[in-house]
């Protein structure tokens, strides 16, 4: 969560840390349709990014870029690759996953496939069809930015049975807090990427679980569906299940983790 490097430090640390230079940053944007965030350049995966997320560029090493994820402030190195100039945008894809096509035509080859809160510029329609800068896009996927969900459970069960992924963000896998990030994001709260970070936002719950609220232990996090009922990504099961609130409590406890926290955000 620090945007600098031995070699230069964004603005908003001046008079925070020692740098040798400040910069404001680049604006970017991400330009496939998801890509790992890197501890180093060409280092393990700490995050992902999707399709038209906004990223501030700060360094460069070589073929890669170090920044931070304008949504939560994440930082970590990309390839140069991955991004473009940052443009206006007026949709986001509300839908798990889709396919962008050269033509709006379900029997036209496939660009790519496309994951929940991709962000994307339409620039027409035809038919059910949506024309953005990328490609065609079925139009019921996407919604105005701005028109968010209500539901951050009802959103993450739309993702049950992804592969669990360390650092996943995406349909393809997901990891606990890609879960719930993703899921309260997508009905337009603001998240931090990690379980940690999570653990500080909202407020403590006293009494009995209700929908939505989150349930945290050493490094995993999970939502409440119920008082009875969690969703979670987890690498016990390796992919995202629902699971019975006490019984999960028991087996990860028995781990050597108990559970830490119970928040409401």
């Amino acid at each position: 969560m620090t945007p600098a490097t031995r070699r230069i430090a964004h603005e908003s640390l001046r008079g925070k840390i020692d740098a040798p230079a400040f910069t404001e940053g680049e604006a970017r944007q991400i330009s496939v349709p998801l890509v790992d965030l890197l501890a180093a350049p060409q280092g393990a995966r700490d995050r992902q990014l999707v399709m038209g997320e906004s990223f501030t560029v700060v360094d460069h090493d070589h073929h890669f870029a170090f920044g931070f994820a304008t949504k939560d402030g994440y930082c970590g190195w990309l390839p140069t690759t991955a991004l473009e100039p940052a443009l206006p945008q007026t949709h986001w894809l509300a839908f798990p996953a889709s396919h962008l096509y050269p033509e709006p035509r379900v029997q036209a080859r496939v660009i790519d496939v496309l994951t929940m809160g991709a962000r994307l510029t339409v620039i027409g329609e035809q038919g059910p069809w949506l024309e953005t800068t990328k490609g065609f896009i079925w139009g019921a996927h996407l919604r105005p930015l701005g028109n968010w969900m209500a539901d951050p459970v009802a959103v993450a069960e739309r993702f049950l049975g992804t592969p669990y992924l360390w650092g996943g963000n995406s349909r393809a896998g997901i990891d606990c807090s890609g879960l719930v990030q993703i899921s309260q994001l997508a009905c337009g709260r603001r998240c931090p990427g990690d379980s940690d970070l999570q653990q500080s936002i909202g407020t403590e719950v006293e009494g009995p679980l209700q929908r939505g609220d989150l349930l945290f232990w050493k490094g995993h996090v999970a939502m409440a569906m119920d008082e009875r009922r969690m969703i979670h990504a987890t690498g016990a099961f390796m992919s995202t299940v629902i699971e019975d609130i006490e019984v999960a409590i028991d087996r990860i406890a028995a781990a050597g983790h108990p559970l830490a926290a119970r928040r409401r955000p």
